[in-house]
């Protein structure tokens, strides 16, 4: 039994790779890259993380689930200031909206993120005014976790891109100096 396998893997060897039916190996994975995302939206990712780290460190459960809540609130701005476009209507422009109520129109992917964050928002106000038990430790400890997912998240989709190979074009088979040469069908 031991044999067979062992000729099995030197078959292989002896082979190769396996061809790919739609040209070079390297025409088969993404290749990741990094992105070009403003400095603005790099700096909030920054000041996010720092945030989140700062959270992890404090003692207060209301401290905690505050900064923790900043940090979510800094990755949206990074997503809004990687995607957003300014208003179009003065109407719109007028009407102030949070960055949880914009956020699903910028990046539809994230609309579950800031339904989950939008409604922490009055508990961190409650938490910053001070109010005793306005956050539990449990509370916090979940919100840091669910923000440092977020933050994940967002770093890989505004930092790292993946760079799907492109689909090839009618022309692009031969090159332009390979001779001519006429279908056998």
């Amino acid at each position: 039994m031991a044999s067979y396998y062992a000729a099995a893997a030197r078959r292989r060897r002896a082979t190769g790779p396996a061809p790919s039916l739609t040209g070079p190996a390297s025409d088969v994975h993404p290749v990741l890259r990094r992105a070009t995302a403003p400095p603005a939206a790099l700096d909030l990712l920054a000041q996010a993380r720092a945030g989140l780290d700062e959270a992890a460190l404090l003692e207060t459960p209301n401290e905690r689930y505050a900064t923790a809540h900043l940090a979510a609130l800094r990755t949206a701005a990074a997503v809004l200031a990687a995607r957003g476009r300014p208003e179009t209507t003065a109407r719109r422009r007028a009407k102030i909206r949070s960055a949880w109520e914009v956020l699903p129109e910028i990046a539809p992917e994230l609309a579950e993120w800031s339904v989950l964050f939008a409604s922490g928002a009055r508990r961190r106000a409650r938490a910053e005014a001070g109010i005793q038990g306005a956050a539990s430790t449990r509370d916090a400890d979940d919100l840091l976790r669910d923000v440092a997912m977020f933050l994940r998240l967002v770093e890989r989709m505004l930092v790292l891109q993946p760079v799907l190979p492109q689909p090839r074009q009618e022309g692009d088979e031969a090159s332009p100096d390979a001779p001519d040469v006429p279908d056998a069908g």
